[in-house]
């Protein structure tokens, strides 16, 4: 038998082995994120693990042995889980690595826009004492409506931490009823009332075909002037150039963004000189525990589908 690792961002794999060698199976692993280096590689898997890189229906197709797929992290938008159905071959996540570091950084973006913690610093450093925005720029939350777009378990807790700083929040889930809404103390809306009626909007929602590009130049359009935009999401529901015009143009007042599409987010990009934009390299997920918590669920998943067992975080309907 045999697992491989297609490509990880951690210094070493010494605790996925570490669990992995009790099943008697060789260990492989590499930095494979192109057509070209993964087709070879996934070949002869009995197991593959992957993190960011792409595993099309291509990819899937040239797998011969596969019996699972599973990915560092909650979402699977890298996997075609269609064809990896069709194949019969079961994707597993990690839905519960890093609940509370993602809702804490997404509280700590808020914070920094409405406070503006970041431009007041970048003005400090540079040996201007005072006020680096109007003062009309810089409000308490109690003060403010946030809108949450996606009520799953991140935005829950964000709900959650939201209600301490006594700001009203409006959240918008097509797949969860009102009355869970109202039962965590935020008000439900669509997504226009969410858009319309809020001055901070953050995205908790998966990449899906019913979410990518959901804030895109009519939703920002939508927005009230001024606003801002937080995504700890995924890079792809927001549409950069709208995006851009939007922060340009003034219509929205900042963005703090943890995603972005593409990423790496290129050398240059207007997004990087924006002085009302705070940006992040996708680290919302992470802390020592949640990391440690994301590696070992991946690899006794992948040893329990080395034995034969049914993984218990199965995304694909298998």
């Amino acid at each position: 038998m045999k697992a491989i690792v297609t490509d990880f961002s951690f210094p070493n794999l010494e605790i996925e082995e570490g669990i992995l060698r009790p099943t008697g199976a060789s260990f492989v692993y590499g930095q494979c994120k192109t057509r070209e280096l993964l087709l070879p590689f996934v070949v002869d898997a009995d197991v593959v693990i992957t993190q960011f890189a792409p595993i099309t229906a291509e990819v899937i197709a040239a797998m011969t042995k596969a019996k699972a797929i599973v990915r560092y992290g909650i979402g699977v938008d890298n996997i075609d889980l269609d064809a990896a159905k069709a194949k019969g071959i079961p994707v597993a996540n990690v839905p519960d690595y890093c609940i509370d570091e993602v809702a804490d950084h997404t509280l700590a973006f808020i914070l920094g826009l409405t406070r503006q913690v970041v431009s007041n610093c970048t003005t400090l450093r540079a040996g201007k004492w005072g006020l680096a925005t109007p003062f009309d720029e810089m409000c308490a939350l109690r003060d403010r409506t946030v809108g949450v777009i996606g009520f799953g378990r991140i935005g829950r807790e964000v709900v959650a931490r939201l209600r301490a700083f006594k700001c009203r929040v409006i959240a918008f889930d097509p797949v969860v009823p009102a009355r869970e809404i109202e039962a965590a103390g935020a008000t439900a809306g669509d997504l226009a009332t969410v858009l319309g009626q809020t001055d901070i909007v953050t995205l908790h929602c998966p990449s899906n075909a019913k979410t990518r590009g959901i804030i895109g130049k009519e939703a920002l359009a939508q927005m009230r002037p001024g606003a801002l935009l937080i995504n700890v999401a995924r890079g792809d529901l927001v549409d950069p150039v709208a995006l851009m015009d939007a922060l340009q143009s003034g219509h929205l007042g900042g963005a703090a963004l943890d995603v972005f599409n593409p990423e790496p987010i290129p050398a240059g990009h207007a997004v990087l000189s924006q002085g009302n934009v705070i940006v992040a390299s996708h680290i919302a997920s992470v802390s020592g525990p949640a990391v440690r918590t994301l590696r070992e669920t991946v690899a006794r998943q992948a040893a329990m589908a080395l034995r034969g067992e049914r993984m218990p975080n199965i995304v694909n309907g298998l």
